[in-house]
């Protein structure tokens, strides 16, 4: 069991699309101290980003525009940043939703290159429920949780450019990539969403705190 005391300062990032209250209590329950916010200045004294997300790809690379620039320095600086579903699939380059709802190309942050891509027409979408995660190598993320079951909705799924970059898979007629990091390790993602996942989410979340602490 985890057993540190010492707590991390965790901001969330508040861009119109998160569902921030339960985002939040979880992280509380992992031993954060959690401020909602809409200010980037606020990033620089937190140990820890954390970039929720519901909704399509396009409006929230539109809505999180503000937060942009920010939250790329924050990463370059080594800043943990922390993608949940659809702040996730913003860590890519881009993804087919924009594509498919007749939008355009909508850039994301492209902190983990790569694209998303929407299930084939074979699977039911979207993708609900609940879903086994397999390690595929080693992070701090996932300590602990290879083989435990998580809580999914999406009908888009993340394909890294690099295969190092996928940090668990699950499988959904295919094994799609539902933890992601980037090369140096900082920036990470959950195509699940934690706080909706139980013991499994909880130690993610209580993981997270705990590299937020070690990276200080």
């Amino acid at each position: 069991m985890n057993v540190k005391q010492t707590t991390a300062d965790v901001v969330v990032v508040d861009y119109g699309l998160g569902n921030l209250r339960s985002v939040t209590r979880g992280l509380e329950r992992a031993g954060a101290n959690v401020s909602v916010t809409e200010d980037a200045a606020e990033f620089d004294a937190a140990d820890g980003i954390v970039l929720p997300g519901v909704g399509a790809f396009s409006e929230g690379m539109d809505n999180a525009g503000p937060f942009r620039d920010p939250l790329l320095e924050q990463a370059e600086a080594g800043k943990p940043l922390f993608g949940i579903c659809l702040g996730m699939q913003m860590l890519l380059t881009t993804s087919e939703e924009a594509d498919h709802a007749g939008q355009g190309d909508a850039e994301g942050l492209n902190l983990v290159p790569g694209k998303n891509v929407r299930f084939s027409r074979d699977q039911t979408v979207p993708h609900m429920g609940w879903n086994e995660l397999d390690v595929q190598r080693d992070h701090p993320l996932v300590e602990g949780v290879d083989g435990q079951y998580a809580y999914f909705v999406h009908s888009y799924y993340a394909v890294p450019d690099d295969e190092e970059s996928v940090v668990a898979t699950t499988d959904y007629g295919v094994d799609f990539a539902s933890v992601v990091a980037n090369e140096a390790g900082n920036v990470f993602g959950t195509q699940f969403h934690p706080e909706k996942s139980g013991e499994t989410g909880l130690r993610i979340l209580r993981n997270y705190v705990d590299y937020c602490v070690d990276q200080r």
